[in-house]
Order: C-alpha cells, then sequence, then structure tokens
C-alpha cells in the first residue's frame, strides 16, 4: 500500500538518499521505472514536509509515503497517521505535495488550473484532488468509513507564495481539501498540531490504516442505492427476472449459511445483462450488502461512472476494472457484479503490477475470490482481443478447482435489435459464427436493415434518422491508420474511402476538438462525425448503426476470408500470439458487435465490391418487402 513508512523522527535516516530508495522500491513492487520529475519531488518536497512536521514538535507521526489507494493504481504523495488532539483517537491527513511557483485559473474554470511548465494541459486544481483522494478512502477503508471525521486533506505549495498562486484561493477549502503555500508555512505548522498530538505515536494508527478491510461503506452504499434507483427505469422480465432474484439469494444464503456461489449469465448482445447487472447493483446496495460492479471495458465503466454518478461522484467509486482485484482479500464482498465478463483477461497485471502481485494468478480465480458470490454476465461471441478469456468453460473450470459451486442462466430474450431476434441469428449465420437459420435476410418489421454503396450514402441516411430525433453512429473495422489530434487540436480523417473521410474517434480521456472523449463516443452526441471502432461501440447501444466492414473480412466465391494485412490493429500483429486461426475468429466476433449496436436499425456497407454484391443479394427480397421509410 506504501512506497516507504517511517516517522517523522526516522525520516532523516533515509533523507539523503531517498529517492534512490524510492526509486527502487516502485521497480520492485510496482514494476515501474521513477521518472525525472517524481525524483525530483521526492527529493525537494517529502524534506519540506519532513521540517514543517519537526518544526510543529510532531516527531512521532507517522509518515506513509506513495501510498496507493485501494483498488486503483492511484498514489496519494504523503499519507500522515497520529492521534487527534482533541478526540484522542485516530488522525489522517492526506497531503499533496506540489513544487508549483505560479498557477492560474484555466480559461474561467473553477476546477481546472493551468501550470506553465505544462504548458496548455490543465490540471485539477490541488484541493480538488487531494479531496478525491480523501473521499475516496474514506469509501473503501473499513476503519475510515467508520470514523470519516479522522481523515483530513491539504495540498502543500512549499515553493509557492500567495501572489503566485491567487487563482487557487477562489476555491473554498474544506476539511478534506485546502491550500497551503510556503509563505503560510507557520499557518500550515498551526494546521498540522490541529489535527495531531504532540508527542503522541502515529504507529498503531499507521497500523490500522494498513490492515484494514477493504469494501465499500455503508453510507456509499447508501448513496449509490439511491442514485441508481432514481435513475433505474427498468423493468426485468422472464429470464432477466430468474437472473436477478437467484443473484439475490445466493447472497443472502451466504450469508446465513457461509457459503460460497459463482454465477453466470449469459445472453446475446441487448439480452439484458447490463440492467440486470445495474439492477442488482441497486438493490443490494439497499440492502447495506457490500457490493461492486466491474467491467474490463474503460469505455464502458467511465461511461457507467458519469451517468450512474451524476449528482452524486462518490458513486463512480462503485465502478471498478476486473484488474482492480489483483490483491483484494478472499470473499471481502458480498457481491461482485462483472459485466461484459467476456473481457475477462489471462492475468490482471500489467507494466504497472507491484513486483509481489505478479504471480501469474488468472484473472478469473481473482474474481472467484474477491466476493462470496461472484456474477459473470457474459456473450461468448463477443470475445474480440486476444487474451480475452471470458468463456462460460472457463470460468466453470476454473470454479471446479477452487472448490466453487457455479449457477447458469441462460437469457433468450432479445431487447436489442427491436426485439428481432431473427436478425440475431441471421448475423451469427451470415458471419459464419452459426450454422442455424437462413442465409437471406427475410425481414422482420421490428428492425430496419439496409445494405448502401458508398459511406457518404450512409452518413446521409443516419443524419436523417438524428433529425428524426433518434440516436445514431458509423463504426468500422479496424482497417485504416489511427492518428493522434493535431497540435491545433484538429483530428486527422484516417478513415478514407474514395473521397470521403473521417476521423477515428479519440484515444484519451480528454474531450478535443469538440470531440467527446473515447469512453463518451457511443452516448455523447457530438460523436457522431467520428467513427468508432469495436473497443469504443462494445457495450453499448444507439437507435441506428452504420456499420463499414473493410477489407479485413471479404467474401470470394463461396466463403469469408480474413486478410491480416489489411488490419490495422496492433493487438493483431503478433502472430505467435494471435494464430491465423483466432484472427480469423476474432475478426468476425468484431463485426458481429459492430452489426449488433442498433436498437431500430441498421445501415451496412462493404469497401470490397464482391463482399458488397453479396450483401447486396442477400438482403435484396426484403429491402424491397420492408424498405425504410
Amino acid at each position: 500500500m506504501t512506497l516507504y513508512r517511517t516517522s517523522v523522527a526516522g525520516f532523516s535516516v533515509l533523507e539523503h538518499h531517498l529517492a534512490d530508495h524510492l526509486a527502487e522500491q516502485l521497480a520492485i513492487r510496482m514494476g515501474q521505472t521513477a521518472s525525472t520529475s517524481e525524483r525530483r519531488s521526492w527529493e525537494r518536497s517529502l524534506p519540506a514536509l519532513a521540517a514543517d512536521l519537526r518544526a510543529a514538535g510532531l516527531d512521532d507521526v507517522e509518515m506513509l509515503v506513495e501510498y496507493q489507494l485501494p483498488l486503483t493504481s492511484k498514489r496519494a504523495d504523503v499519507v500522515l497517521a497520529g492521534e487527534h488532539p482533541q478526540t484522542g483517537g485516530p488522525s489522517y491527513l492526506v497531503v499533496e505535495l506540489k513544487q508549483w511557483s505560479h498557477a492560474e485559473r484555466f480559461e474561467d474554470s473553477d476546477t481546472l488550473v493551468r501550470i506553465e511548465q505544462y504548458g496548455q494541459r490543465p490540471v485539477t486544481h490541488p484541493a480538488l484532488q487531494v479531496r478525491d483522494y480523501c473521499d475516496y478512502l474514506v469509501g473503501f477503508t473499513a476503519v475510515l468509513a467508520d470514523d470519516p471525521r479522522s481523515v483530513a486533506g491539504a495540498a502543500y505549495l512549499h515553493n509557492a507564495t500567495d501572489d503566485g498562486v491567487s487563482d487557487l484561493f477562489a476555491l473554498p477549502g474544506d476539511d478534506h481539501g485546502r491550500v497551503f503555500t510556503g509563505q503560510r508555512r507557520g499557518e500550515f505548522q498551526d494546521y498540522l498540531r490541529s489535527r495531531f498530538k504532540p508527542g503522541a505515536s502515529g504507529a498503531r494508527y499507521a497500523d490500522r490504516l494498513a490492515t484494514s478491510r477493504i469494501a465499500p461503506s455503508r453510507q456509499l452504499l447508501s448513496v449509490a442505492a439511491e442514485e441508481v434507483r432514481q435513475r433505474e427505469m427498468f423493468v426485468l422480465l422472464d429470464e432477466q427476472r430468474d437472473a436477478y432474484n437467484y443473484v439475490l439469494h445466493a447472497v443472502e444464503r451466504a450469508r446465513r449459511a457461509n457459503t460460497k456461489t459463482a454465477v453466470i449469465v449469459s445472453g446475446g448482445p441487448g439480452s439484458g445483462k447490463s440492467v440486470i447487472a445495474l439492477s442488482l447493483l441497486g438493490e443490494l446496495s439497499r440492502q447495506g450488502r457490500t457490493v461492486l460492479h466491474a467491467t474490463g471495458s474503460r469505455s464502458f465503466t467511465q461511461t457507467l461512472r458519469k451517468v450512474a454518478g451524476a449528482r452524486a461522484p462518490q458513486v463512480r467509486k462503485m465502478f471498478q476494472y476486473f484488474n482492480s482485484f489483483i490483491a483484494a482479500a478472499p470473499n471481502d464482498l458480498d457481491a461482485l457484479i462483472l459485466d461484459e465478463a467476456h473481457r475477462i483477461r489471462e492475468t490482471s497485471a500489467s507494466r504497472w503490477t507491484r513486483a509481489e502481485h505478479r504471480t501469474g494468478k488468472p484473472q478469473v480465480e481473482e474474481l472467484l475470490a474477491a466476493a462470496r458470490v461472484p456474477v459473470f454476465l457474459l456473450d461468448e461471441f463477443q470475445v474480440v482481443r486476444p487474451g480475452e478469456q471470458g468463456t462460460v468453460e472457463d470460468i466453470e473450470k476454473h470454479a471446479a478447482n477452487n472448490g466453487i459451486h457455479v449457477e447458469k442462466i441462460n437469457l433468450d430474450a432479445q431487447f436489442r435489435a427491436g426485439g428481432s431476434e431473427e436478425y440475431i441469428q441471421w448475423v451469427r449465420r451470415l458471419l459464419g459464427l452459426s450454422t442455424e437459420g437462413s442465409l437471406q435476410w427475410q425481414g422482420d418489421p421490428r428492425f430496419d436493415v439496409q445494405v448502401v454503396d458508398s459511406p457518404e450514402e450512409m452518413e446521409a441516411v443516419l443524419r436523417g434518422r438524428l433529425e428524426q430525433g433518434y440516436s445514431g453512429r458509423i463504426a468500422a473495422g479496424y482497417c485504416w491508420p489511427w492518428s493522434d489530434p493535431r497540435p491545433d487540436g484538429t483530428l486527422v480523417p484516417d478513415v478514407r474511402i474514395g473521397t470521403w473521410a473521417r476521423p477515428w474517434n479519440l484515444k484519451g480521456d480528454r474531450s478535443i476538438g469538440g470531440a467527446p472523449a473515447a469512453a463518451l463516443w457511443a452516448t455523447d452526441p457530438a460523436g457522431f462525425g467520428q467513427v468508432g471502432c469495436v473497443y469504443t461501440a462494445q457495450g453499448f447501444e444507439y437507435d441506428y448503426a452504420g456499420v463499414i466492414l473493410g477489407p479485413d473480412l471479404v467474401w470470394r466465391k463461396d466463403r469469408w476470408v480474413t486478410v491480416r494485412a489489411a488490419n490495422k490493429d496492433p493487438d493483431f500483429r503478433n502472430r505467435t500470439k494471435v494464430s491465423d486461426l483466432d484472427f480469423d475468429r476474432l475478426v468476425r466476433n468484431v463485426y458481429k458487435v459492430l452489426l449488433t449496436r442498433g436498437v431500430r436499425g441498421v445501415v451496412i456497407m462493404s469497401t470490397d465490391a464482391e463482399t458488397q454484391d453479396r450483401l447486396r443479394r442477400l438482403t435484396l427480397s426484403a429491402a424491397r418487402a420492408f424498405a425504410l421509410p
């Protein structure tokens, strides 16, 4: 949880080679190389904080340096632990250290500031940054959840004068986030004495924090329940209700009988898996159960955080990632809702993972262990990346190896594609993922299927739907290069078909040039105008889906042919990791995902003439019978 722990009195022992020691620990524990800016901060900021603590007479306070927040890779610069002078109980102070000497408001924002050395890239106001850290710790650390007033936060700009950062003081401070400058050093020391009792050791309180159980607090669960309830307008039907009720029963049984059950809920696109997941999160939160939601998709998780936590930002903490549980204690949660479980990876380890956590343990086993009732919601035909292993068979195998009973529920109902199971079956048959059903699209009045001859025509059809009040997006196979935005913020139109050219959706987490962040492409109206890929479309739906089949999947005479050279996805380049057979399966799954995002209709075209002709012939009779108005 921390790179270095010491009392203030003991800090001087390592002070002269502190950066080397912390860099070594960062490499050993997290597998990361310390940057030049990190080393500079350790060398300059930590001694300044320690000097102020000594000057305040607080030699017995414990310093937890580079404290990692639970279930995340984020680290607070320092967490101080000691005894509160008034309550006699524990006191913790999260300190964010900044070497800034100048900062100003970014444009007219109350939350963003501009720092000269960062150029034009704005950063979050430091008081808000440390406030988020405090709120997160209280929300997920059991010993703090029981005593939230024991936690406070401060940003210390030890190189700054008040004049140099005057804009920062426009934001009012509070117990979880306030700003001190070097000019206010005496005031900062007074504040430290108001939080910690001189002469009282903080060791036992640091121990208590380090060994605390990690789980969402009851207060957070209460807020999440209220927030999800306000946004929850779901009606669960038949198998959906069966799955929902069974999970609730399993959680209650686990509590009463000290048992453990894994539940696998499988179903195709639009069968209601995510509706079940959010309904369970809301109901279990209302019951006071310790529950979290997790996915393997950055786009999906960030969108859920934005929507579900729009009015209560703390609710965003309820939405985690599959790799968040690499160090979780077994059965700390009553339930773990794993949406999009087909995106489970082989392991959770990455280049940022601590050395002690690089055990090679399968990610599915970490997820099985983390809760008494882990719930896997998946569609095996949506495995689209190398290394994704979320199949019913794999989950069952690992559960059996660990003596865990598995209950399986299949969702047969279809709620996307206008409720047209016929269309879902046709897509599988079209792509060779199934041998059932007719290759000829027979048509369905509930769902519009249209084949167009150009991207210009596709865009015109979808724009017409937008003007009617519907939503729509164009997505394509990963068959064109993907450039970063230009220095002036404009996007590069990489997807070129004839004279038509459009940019891909953004890669990053910030809006640029009027385009939404990558995670919001499918839900922000400004996403129309960029071409999405499977990684931003998967997990989402919109009224009308435009799908461009690229040259990586073409029809030749009597069969589909996959063309590796035409695919630009970097995940598919390594032939050792991704065989030709795997590539063929994954590319078909990619197009299956893209073709099943629409709720009311789909507009399709291929860049290949022979493939386009086949699509035309397979949909011609239905197009005549069910022409789009």
